[in-house]
């Protein structure tokens, strides 16, 4: 499958899940058996682990069809690149998506200097850079394409992949409100 067709395959999921007139593909007992055998997904998004932007339910997609990287911030790290890596190297996945959402948390968190633990300010860090203060939509978006650019250049199988047109690294803007996600490239 080509970049083309993953990302139709994405909005068309998302459509039915804007509509309300979800198909739950690959969610039997049959597609878990065949998925024993190994994993192919066509997709790799990476994305904010807040509860209430779950990749599968949001493009309609079920076991098996996308490679879920999910931490507070969608922020990119190198445990974040080594499993896009793996991913798009080793189950040669074509189509990475850098997914935020809008209300983002961490976004917010960041914007008010959170520095709860060195944990959480390892997050801010990585974020902080994107922030519009006056803004807390334009650094959510800033947000995704910064990591987007991160992952771009991040280790060294990416970039040559990228650089062999192999594969794509897009943005995408998920609405809490409409549940639409919109897609962008950087």
């Amino acid at each position: 499958m080509n970049t083309k067709e993953v990302l139709s395959k994405l909005t068309d999921g998302n459509k039915r899940f804007v509509e309300a007139k979800l198909e739950h593909p690959n969610q039997s007992l049959q597609r878990k058996e065949e998925l024993t055998a190994g994993q192919s997904p066509f997709a790799v998004i990476i994305s904010c682990s807040d509860s209430r932007v779950a990749p599968e339910v949001i493009f309609d997609q079920g076991l098996g069809d996308l490679f879920v990287i999910r931490n507070a911030g969608n922020v990119v790290s190198d445990e974040v690149t080594g499993s896009a890596e793996y991913a798009v190297a080793h189950l040669k996945t074509p189509l990475v998506v850098i997914l935020g959402h809008s209300e983002c948390g961490a976004v917010k968190a960041s914007m008010q200097g959170a520095d709860d633990s060195e944990a959480i300010k390892t997050i801010v860090s990585r974020i902080k850079p994107a922030l519009d203060l006056e803004s807390t939509e334009n650094s959510i978006k800033n947000n995704i394409k910064l990591q987007g650019e991160r992952l771009k250049t991040a280790g060294s199988i990416i970039p040559e992949l990228l650089k062999q047109g192999k594969i794509e690294i897009i943005g995408g803007y998920y609405c809490l409100t409409s549940g639409q996600v919109n897609f962008f490239e950087f």
